[in-house]
């Protein structure tokens, strides 16, 4: 019984041997610091114009933006995205869309949930008895004050904007209205 208190103190022993020591003193009580650190010089800032480009080769800048398209809340809008109710359109937040819709799509409805699971460049969405595009849905992501419905390789299926407390009102890619409702 002894020899197992034995080994179990010298256990203990080295295993407290190991620890690491957290103060800055040496064995006489002496306090280390560490040596203060020396100021560095710092350039000054200037300011003027800048030199005019090296080249004229525009390829590396991205394309103007075509035709019929318009910026709303500084986010591009494709044609045929309504611009009045864009401009009227209320806040909308990733959290308050979470949960079960009601959709209304050219004439029928069905069922759509809408998750905060990340996939892909949006979160997971799905819907249940639709027709048509909304069948494809798989994810949505909210773009300012619009929320983009995707399908499951992250391309837009419908744009929708807030009109109401609990209701969303926009159009497909090929011009069916969409609504959202709770």
């Amino acid at each position: 019984m002894r020899t197992i208190h034995a080994v179990a103190g010298l256990a203990v022993v080295l295993a407290l041997s190991g620890c690491q020591r957290t103060s800055m003193s040496d064995f006489g009580g002496n306090s280390m610091s560490p040596a203060p650190l020396q100021a560095q010089p710092v350039p000054s800032v200037s300011s003027g114009q800048l030199d005019a480009p090296a080249t004229t080769d525009t390829s590396q800048f991205p394309a103007a933006p075509v035709s019929g398209t318009a910026t709303v809340g500084g986010v591009q809008q494709p044609a045929g995205v309504d611009v009045a109710a864009a401009t009227s359109a209320l806040d909308v937040t990733k959290e308050s869309m979470v949960g079960n819709w009601r959709v209304a799509n050219g004439g029928s409805s069905c069922d759509m949930f809408l998750t905060l699971t990340n996939l892909g460049s949006g979160s997971r969405g799905g819907t249940r008895g639709c027709a048509g595009e909304l069948t494809q849905m798989g994810s949505w992501e909210v773009a300012g004050k619009q929320v983009v419905l995707k399908d499951r390789n992250g391309n837009p299926l419908a744009r929708l904007f807030k009109t109401a407390d609990a209701r969303f009102d926009g159009s497909t890619n090929s011009g069916q209205p969409v609504s959202l409702s709770r």
